[in-house]
């Protein structure tokens, strides 16, 4: 009965949209009221908020966001855009897969699919449309490549996956390269197959986007994510020493690049420090509720109530996949992970799956659920940010989702695909 009241009020206050901190934390200090009254309330809210935030590991977390934020001020992103575009400006559908190669790109240096979903829609979209492509399939492009920054490295979801799991974060993030670039694939492929349908949905393009040469971008951007992804593969830093290199990096190139000034970099620190601070307080929650699971056993009772059942662990598997499409459709990807990762994680080991390779499953997955209704928050933001009616954009992106499941079904058959490059370190 505890666990029931407590699990219903925490979907209560997700539902009036509380945020998932206080949700996470509100619905925990009545379950251990419940359970133990006010003293082991108390107690657990004392000491956790000291010790969820003290991980060395955390650091990881503010100094990529702030890599990001020093990018995007100095207009690398836009012209990478631009200078991509370039190159492929004569295939079919060349702008949409200028995108999708930016989205690829942007996650490299952001590692937050709503940020690069953010960019796109500001960059690229204006310039499809201009050119004469269809406003869904546009829109849907955009926010179907913003999601590639959850797998590409620097992966915030891959980082929060290793703080909830204690698997290294370092292979984490080595084991999103190989399924980020077939995710890239997958959605270069699905453009040009919407293009031979519909070829009207993308003019051929032969005139150029700009005289002006961005190679210089295209360096100094190459450089800063080679340093900061071979200095983790090749074990010369760990993750936390290569998210300060790569924020130094990144305000390097801000300043020296002469592209912005003080109040911008200002800008870029507060922004940075405020979404680490929303980070950190969802992190506080989900240690005070991973304090109440214990209590309660729950992952344990669920691993022995599965564990008497009398089915192949592949059926169950796709179960756990089902169970993250929904929730997908009405939760953010760290609300899922904070939530899910303390109960599904053990069960996954028991039936003897890789957590490593789970990780990776899931943030696919989560991905997925960015661009699905009700609540696909990479649709909202692109419809904001270009104007594109909200269901424009959840029709042009629906190709994408159906290509998807593809690559969920060779992550599935061959695990190899996530674990080779990890191993390989």
């Amino acid at each position: 009965m505890t666990t029931a009241i407590t699990v219903a009020l925490l979907v209560i206050l997700l539902v009036i949209g509380l945020p998932v901190a206080f949700a996470l934390l509100l619905s925990a200090a009545v379950g251990l009221f419940l359970i133990g009254g006010p003293g082991l309330v108390l107690g657990i809210l004392q000491t956790t908020p000291s010790t969820a935030v003290s991980s060395y590991e955390l650091i990881t977390i503010p100094m990529f966001i702030l890599m990001a934020e020093f990018m995007i001020v100095s207009r690398v992103a836009d012209e990478m855009f631009e200078l991509i575009g370039r190159w492929v400006r004569r295939l079919p559908g060349g702008l949409a897969i200028a995108t999708a190669i930016s989205g690829a790109a942007f996650g490299a240096v952001s590692g937050s699919s709503t940020a690069a979903a953010a960019t796109l829609s500001a960059s690229s979209v204006p310039t499809m449309i201009k050119h004469g492509y269809d406003p869904r399939f546009a829109s849907g492009v955009v926010a179907i490549s913003g999601t590639l920054a959850m797998l590409i490295p620097p992966s915030i979801a891959l980082i929060l996956y290793g703080l909830l799991s204690g698997e290294s974060i370092a292979v984490l993030l080595i084991a999103g390269i190989v399924p980020g670039l077939m995710v890239l694939a997958v959605i270069i492929l699905t453009v040009f197959t919407l293009i031979w349908i519909r070829p009207s949905w993308a003019p051929r393009m032969d005139d150029e986007f700009s005289k002006e040469s961005h190679s210089v971008a295209a360096l100094l951007f190459l450089l800063l994510f080679l340093i900061v992804t071979g200095a983790i593969y090749l074990g010369v830093a760990t993750p936390t020493e290569a998210s300060a290199i790569g924020a130094f990096g990144a305000l390097l190139i801000a300043v020296g690049r002469g592209t912005t000034n003080l109040g911008m970099l200002r800008q870029a620190v507060y922004r940075a420090l405020r979404t680490t601070a929303m980070i950190g307080a969802i992190i506080i929650g989900a240690q005070v509720f991973g304090y109440f699971l214990t209590i309660t056993q729950i992952p344990n009772l669920i691993i022995s109530h599965i564990g008497d059942m009398d089915v192949p662990s592949w059926v169950i598997l796709i179960g756990i996949i089902c169970i993250y499409l929904v929730l997908g459709m009405f939760l953010d990807q760290i609300a899922i992970l904070i939530l899910t990762v303390p109960i599904m994680l053990p069960l996954i080991v028991h039936l003897g799956y890789d957590p490593v390779w789970f990780g990776v499953l899931i943030v696919v997955l989560a991905e997925i659920g960015l661009v699905t209704p009700p609540v696909g928050i990479n649709a909202f933001v692109v419809s904001r940010y270009t104007g594109v009616p909200l269901e424009d954009v959840f029709i042009g992106v629906i190709p994408h989702i159906l290509a998807h499941f593809v690559v969920i079904i060779l992550l599935v058959l061959f695990p190899a695909l996530v674990l080779w490059l990890p191993n390989t370190m």
